[in-house]
């Protein structure tokens, strides 16, 4: 029983150590972003233009994924007249709209069929990328990532660098 814990903690380390090496999905940094593409959107459709987008593709079963949601509030609200914040689950409408807690309240859609998720080659959730109003990728990654968080200040200062 001792063997196979220290394997699962070893593993877990690999696994800690690698995230912080790399994102888990293809980099757009400084390109232009793929075409917005959801199947359904749950809330009203937002308006982007001359905003900065964040968009943030999550699942209900995911816990580092709900852990964000309270964070992504309140940049929607902090940074309203400047960012659209999104949220795009690859999951049903029924699934999302059974989850109660927390509470998102920011744009929601649905992509059963993942177009946006395969264009990103998103592997692994959460996964952000921030958008500037002409479309180039600003920031990317796993929103809480030890040294590279997304924080209020980082989207300032990308706001403040890149806005029209």
């Amino acid at each position: 029983m001792k063997k196979i814990l220290l394997i699962f903690v070893c593993l877990s380390c690999f696994v800690i150590n690698a995230q912080k090496k790399k994102i888990w999905a293809k980099s757009y940094l400084n390109k232009k972003a793929p075409e917005l593409i959801v199947e359904k959107w749950l809330t009203e459709a937002p308006n982007t233009n001359d905003k900065f987008v964040l968009i943030d593709f999550w699942a209900t079963w995911c816990g580092p994924c709900r852990k964000a949601i309270p964070k992504l509030n309140k940049y929607q609200k902090e940074f309203a007249d400047e960012l659209v914040v999104i949220g795009i689950s690859d999951e049903t409408e029924t699934k999302v709209k059974s989850m109660q807690n927390p509470v998102m309240d920011y744009f929601s859609a649905i992509d059963s069929k993942e177009r946006l998720e395969r264009k990103y080659e998103v592997k692994g959730i959460p996964h952000c990328v921030l958008i500037d109003p002409n479309g180039i990728v600003r920031w990317e990654g796993w929103p809480d990532l030890e040294g590279f968080e997304l924080t209020s200040e980082v989207i300032k200062a990308i706001i403040d660098k890149y806005k029209n």
